[in-house]
């Protein structure tokens, strides 16, 4: 018999959750048993299981402080916001900047406040420890590498909505992507940041850095030397490349691999925006497998559907915290 994730399983996944969510009765719950319980059921289930599956939005990034306003925005942002008025790094992302030199300079110093930097707090480390020596997969919709960066395995990662260290070209055809950390060191030392001893960039002393980089910096595209854009999926020109393409398939190899054993799915700060790519499959991963536990570790957005309450964790508050309880 075919498998069902042999043709694009991840779209598959994606199909299930809509399917099951449109036939899910009698609304959300909170999950059941006291928090220590719910606290006690999930160092098991982390224990015995015969593999985890997380899935990671942006509240898990939050959790180990990249947060993108307040301090950290105003520390490294201070002079946009006193020019554009902008007060967050989300909404900077979309601005009208007056020329490509100012554009490019924001984007520089987004992508490596975000992505060439170990985040504050060791959050995603302490993740590895609790799954190391399991058989995991990791499907995520940050685009901040800190997986990657905390040790997780390659291979075991599927980064579904692109990836701050990766510039597409605007060209529709050229369906490649480029690394842009040289051109991102380069842009953040024009703007006058300096360098600490770990190699990382601050804020210099005198507060005197530049909200442009000169023209010949602006990024080109190495395949036709035309415009760049961020591989970030806001519509139909996000570039799948062979990379993502090879990293979805080790994910549907991995949710068929895994199919009908005793499975947790944990997912970590994944909020209403996009639903449908990590919270709904889950469920209905669930749902089609009595084996199957559904974990949901949330600020203020634990929950799960009352029909699967009985295989479900739901545990409010910081990500981080939890994690650090079963260490």
């Amino acid at each position: 018999m075919q498998s069902s994730y042999d043709n694009n399983g991840y779209a598959e996944s994606i199909r299930k959750g809509l399917n099951v969510i449109r036939a899910f009765r009698g609304g959300l719950s909170a999950g059941f048993g006291s928090r220590e319980e719910r606290l006690a059921r999930l160092k098991t289930e982390l224990e015995t299981a015969d593999a985890v599956i997380i899935g990671a939005g942006a509240g898990l990034s939050a959790s180990a402080g990249l947060t993108y306003s307040g301090e950290r925005f105003d520390r490294y942002f201070y002079d946009y916001r006193e020019r554009f008025g902008i007060t967050d790094m989300y909404s900077g992302g979309f601005y009208p900047f007056p020329d490509e030199e100012t554009r490019w300079a924001w984007w520089a110093r987004h992508i490596w406040f975000n992505r060439y930097i170990d985040p504050p707090k060791p959050v995603y480390k302490d993740l590895l420890a609790l799954v190391k020596e399991k058989n995991y997969f990791v499907i995520t919709t940050n685009v901040d590498h800190q997986f990657q960066r905390a040790g997780f395995e390659k291979k075991r990662l599927f980064y579904t909505q692109g990836d701050y260290g990766l510039f597409q070209s605007v060209d529709p055809k050229i369906k490649k992507t480029f690394d842009n950390e040289e051109w991102v060191t380069g842009a953040m030392a024009a703007q006058g940041f300096a360098r600490d001893e770990n190699g990382s960039f601050t804020v210099p002393q005198d507060k005197k850095i530049l909200m442009t980089i000169p023209t010949e910096l602006i990024p080109r595209c190495p395949v036709s030397d035309g415009k760049v854009t961020m591989n970030l999926r806001s519509d139909d020109s996000f570039v799948e490349d062979a990379g993502w393409h090879a990293a979805a398939e080790r994910y549907a190899a991995f949710l068929e691999e895994t199919s009908g054993k005793h499975v947790l799915y944990l997912e970590l700060g994944v909020g209403a925006n996009t639903p449908a790519i990590i919270k709904y499959p889950f469920w209905a991963l669930t749902v089609e497998n009595p084996r199957a536990v559904y974990a949901c570790l949330n600020r203020d957005m634990a929950l799960c559907p009352k029909q699967i309450e009985p295989q479900c964790i739901c545990l409010d508050g910081d990500v981080g915290s939890i994690l650090k309880s079963f260490l």
